[in-house]
């Protein structure tokens, strides 16, 4: 009634300064007396009731006279100064959060007696909604310059901290009214963003972003699975969707909200860039491929995706830039929780993606990692991703599936992680900067050496690509370079694999000539370029270099095997005919039919070798198992040109060692070697000394309980029944009921019971943990050998020299050279079992031995 009759100028210092701060106390006072009342508070206790409903009443008249005072205030024609009305904003601010908080608490403060006062706290609720939409509406009109004073500057500061403390207030009460005060609150931080950018708190307000978009997000999908519980996909006016349709508009405006506020103030939030990072690794673990992901009708998930999903990208886009952001997902030995390893991926993925359009700062921070021992460490983006990619072993075996590259006249079908990743790799080598193309090299180099067998394949084939999209004398550039490196392998490592991997797949993309030139650089005469040639597929090269490789490896293993014999046939040799073996393999396993002069003297080599094959030494000598799988493996190739006696001698020699515990490989070797034989007819008189042991065979190896050994039976022994003519073996290997069985059901394609989805994948994540400690135990065991491969790249040309033997413990080199000992000795007395004469030399040098032993029992050791 007596505000009209003062002045604006007046209305700060003579009236509300000096009442409002009273008319707050007054509110809070009447707060803590129904807090303290309200525990009498019944139906009965009539005389408390009514008090406690004056209370809320006077609140009421409280909040209306605020009301009747902002109303006031906007009467007027000219917009107020802020310093005109400092006090109103202030109190009404703090009036305002006692009543939402009073209200919200409601169900607690009133236990089961809310209905006496529900009336009146509605009402209650209403007039400060009405009391704060009044005030965001004057407060619109005020505006400052940038000559503002810092006591006003303080004031908008304060406005917009309590209307952030009344977002987290208000968040469960009412949509609406949420969505609008920050909206108001993003306004006047961008309105006024010179003057206050340096004094606003940007973690809480970020943060509380974060955290509303979140928990805005996992209510829609809550409500979604909800929804399709019930069965109410397609009810689209029930209350359910409408709720589920009102919370995904909410869950958009956080995500925009928070995009429009980090684009405005990012380089004040480079201190909270974890915060984002966990954000969008929560928001994408909930949509496919993830294998935490809900299965949601496609129209729900479409408005989720349109609502969380699409705002992601966008947010990328902003923290791009900043340094802290890359240094964290960059991170060398950053562990994600196990449902955000693939999540981790894909915003890596992301990442790759939207470099195509970022300056040139921007590019150096993602692709070259650190440079400097000051700065923090951060891999470069492509190792980042193989890296990731490696952790997603689950993933990959389920597998998941991605959308894949839409293609003219075709549909756009899923594929596996392994190809989606291979396919954007791939086009980010295209589009690289010349510059960077150094650190990628590096990048493919260390994960081919890495010791996840899929991860390196994802390396090679990216490798190949970008082998492939260069010039062809950079083609054979990376060939010469890769071939080295092999050359440089000399033990059998995981290293040594994937290398060979690598290389098999880049002759392919060779040119002849430069093909003609790699074979000029590593002739295949020389047995030290043997362990190139051993990775070639034959079938790959032009037909001048593969009749010269091929000339080259027949005379080389004819050669090893006549100094060989000329050496009487001593163990220490019989790796050198091992090696030439595995080429010789490699001859007689290209696509077409091998020449005529070819296949004649691979005969006459494997031949000589099949009557040297004596089952008792096999079984006491690594080396001479590992002769007979090669054996074993041409013999299964050539098995239409050998000899019957042969054939004999080769299935006697397998039923000695297979009937004895031997290594997998080499029964694996035995398999395929039983199975060729259903190409060719035996003839009668030797029949009685295969067919029964050939049955023999197939019935021991059908009923091995090793399951991949099993498969791999079963399917040697069906290709053997089907072109067979000798059938009495088929009946004669399946004289076992459950054998049988086993056959039956495996021509018949009977799937066994399937574990269902949730049991495999927990299955999965065990093995996960098992698998990367192997990993880890392998790369601890040889990481030496990479570091050597690593320089040896960097040198880009000769091996580097062998290193120094590492002394062992006394004792390791005790037993080491005790069991070479052990095995050469029995070595020597099978052969001494031999009908054959032994040379006159053998008795001298056994003396000479004995009186060596005799030296050793009685030596003392020197200090």
């Amino acid at each position: 009634m007596f505000l009209p009759h003062i002045g604006l100028s007046e209305l700060e210092d003579e009236c509300f300064s000096k009442i409002l701060p009273k008319a707050v106390t007054m509110f809070e006072s009447m707060i803590k007396e129904i807090l303290d009342q309200v525990g009498g508070l019944s139906s009965q206790n009539t005389e408390l009731c009514a008090l406690l409903r004056n209370i809320l009443q006077a609140m009421m008249q409280i909040i209306d006279a605020l009301s009747s005072c902002v109303r006031h205030i906007g009467t007027l024609e000219e917009a107020p100064d802020l310093d005109a009305i400092r006090s109103l904003p202030t109190c009404i601010l703090k009036v305002l959060k006692e009543t939402f908080q009073h209200c919200k608490e409601s169900e607690v403060v009133y236990c089961g007696r809310l209905s006496l006062v529900a009336d009146l706290l509605q009402g209650l609720f209403k007039e400060a909604y009405s009391l704060q939409k009044g005030l965001l509406e004057l407060l619109d009109r005020v505006s400052l310059d940038s000559s503002a004073p810092e006591e006003e500057v303080s004031d908008i500061v304060a406005v917009i901290h309590n209307l952030l403390d009344i977002c987290s207030i208000i968040s469960n009460l009412d949509i609406a009214l949420h969505a609008n005060t920050w909206k108001f609150l993003i306004k006047q931080s961008l309105k006024y963003q010179s003057l206050v950018e340096e004094h606003l708190h940007h973690g809480d307000i970020s943060n509380s972003l974060c955290d509303n978009l979140l928990a805005s997000f996992n209510n829609c999908v809550e409500l979604a699975e909800q929804i399709k519980h019930a069965g109410l996909q397609e009810a689209t006016q029930s209350p359910e969707y409408k709720l589920f349709q009102k919370t995904a508009k909410m869950c958009r405006f956080f995500a925009n909200t928070l995009v429009h506020y980090i684009k405005e103030f990012k380089f004040f939030l480079t201190k909270y860039c974890n915060c984002y990072h966990q954000l969008y690794l929560q928001i994408i673990s909930k949509f496919p491929p993830s294998l935490c992901a809900p299965t949601l009708p496609s129209a729900l998930s479409m408005e989720l995706n349109a609502a969380a999903l699409v705002p992601m990208d966008a947010l990328l886009l902003q923290l791009l830039p900043l340094r802290p952001f890359a240094e964290f997902v960059l991170q060398n030995d950053l562990r994600s929780a196990p449902d955000h390893e693939l999540p981790r991926c894909l915003l890596l993925l992301s990442v790759l993606d939207q470099l195509a359009s970022q300056p040139e700062e921007v590019l150096q921070l993602w692709y070259t990692g650190s440079q400097f021992s000051e700065e923090t460490p951060r891999l470069p983006l492509y190792q980042a991703l193989f890296t990731s990619f490696r952790r997603c072993y689950p993933e990959r075996r389920v597998p998941v599936l991605l959308p894949g590259v839409m293609m003219k006249g075709q549909a756009q079908v899923p594929v596996t992680l392994h190809k989606h990743i291979c396919v954007q790799l791939c086009a980010s080598v295209a589009a690289l900067p010349p510059v960077y193309f150094p650190v990628l090299e590096r990048c493919l180099f260390d994960t081919v050496l890495q010791p996840d067998t899929q991860t390196a394949l994802l390396a090679t084939d990216v490798w190949c690509f970008t082998a492939r999209y260069g010039t062809a004398e950079l083609c054979l550039h990376h060939v010469l370079l890769v071939a080295q490196l092999v050359k440089s392998c000399t033990t059998e490592c995981y290293q040594s694999a994937h290398l060979g991997l690598l290389f098999k797949r880049m002759v392919f993309l060779m040119t002849p000539d430069h093909q003609t030139e790699l074979v000029a650089h590593f002739p295949p005469s020389e047995v030290e370029n043997l362990a190139v040639w051993r990775h070639v597929l034959l079938r790959a090269l032009s037909q001048d270099a593969r009749h010269r490789v091929e000339a080259d490896i027949i005379n080389l293993t004819q050669r090893a095997l006549t100094d060989w014999q000329n050496g009487g046939y001593k163990l220490g040799q019989v790796d050198k005919v091992n090696t030439v073996l595995f080429l010789l393999l490699a001859v007689v396993r290209v696509q077409s039919p091998p020449e005529e002069q070819c296949v004649l003297s691979a005969m006459r080599i494997t031949t000589q070798l099949w009557l040297r094959m004596c089952p008792d030494q096999v079984q006491t000598h690594p080396v001479l198992q590992c002769t007979l799988q090669l054996l074993l493996s041409i013999s299964a190739i050539l098995v239409k040109n050998i000899e019957p006696q042969v054939i004999c001698q080769a299935v006697l020699c397998v039923d000695n060692v297979v009937s004895q515990k031997c290594a997998d490989q080499l029964q694996l070797a035995a398999l395929e070697f039983l199975s060729s034989l259903g190409k060719i007819f035996v003839p009668s008189d030797s029949q009685n000394q295969i067919l029964p042991r050939l049955s023999s065979l197939f019935a021991v190896l059908l009923a091995d309980r090793a399951w991949l050994l099993q498969q791999h039976a079963l399917e040697a022994f069906s290709q053997f029944a089907e072109i067979t003519n000798h059938e009495e073996v088929i009946s004669q290997s399946l004289s076992v009921e459950d054998t049988k069985t086993k056959v039956v059901n495996y021509l018949s394609k009977t799937v066994n019971a399937q574990e269902d989805v949730e049991s495999r994948l927990q299955r999965l994540k065990l093995e996960t943990a098992v698998i990367e400690q192997h990993n880890e135990r392998l790369e601890t065991t040889e990481e030496n050998a990479s570091n050597e491969l690593s320089a040896e790249a960097a040198a880009g040309s000769e091996p580097s020299p062998k290193r120094a033997r590492q002394e062992a413990g006394s004792e390791d080199e005790y037993s080491r050279y005790i069991q070479t000992a052990e095995s050469a000795l029995k070595a020597l007395q099978a052969l001494a079992n031999i009908p054959a004469p032994p040379p006159q030399w053998l008795e001298p040098r056994l003396q000479e031995l004995q009186t060596l032993i005799a030296h050793i029992s009685t030596a003392k050791p020197t200090t």
